[in-house]
C-alpha cells in the first residue's frame, strides 16, 4: 500500500493501487476498476492482506456512521459548451 493512510470517505482525490485495482476515495463512495490477480504464492498473499485491510477499514468507517436506507441520486446540472 502507499505511505499515506488511505483513509475511506475522508475526502475526493484519494487513490489506491492494490495490484492493477485502483481504489478511489470519494466522500460518499469508494469505487473499485480494475483487477487483480490473488495467486497462490507470497505475492497473492501479500495483496490478499492489502485487500483485507481495506475492506475492514471501510466496514469500521460504514459501521460508525448512521447510514441512511440508500443515497439519492447524484444531482445533475448542465454547463454551457466552452467549444460553442
Amino acid at each position: 500500500m502507499c505511505a499515506k493512510k488511505f483513509v475511506p470517505y475522508a475526502n475526493e482525490s484519494d487513490v489506491l493501487e492494490i495490484g492493477s485495482l485502483s481504489i478511489e476515495n470519494r466522500i460518499d463512495r469508494i469505487s473499485l476498476s480494475g483487477d487483480i490477480d490473488l495467486t497462490l504464492d507470497k505475492p497473492g498473499l501479500a495483496l490478499a492482506k492489502q485487500l483485507q485491510k481495506l475492506l475492514a477499514d471501510v466496514v469500521a468507517q460504514l459501521e460508525k456512521q448512521e447510514l441512511p436506507d440508500q443515497l439519492p441520486p447524484p444531482e445533475v446540472t448542465s454547463v454551457a459548451n466552452p467549444f460553442e
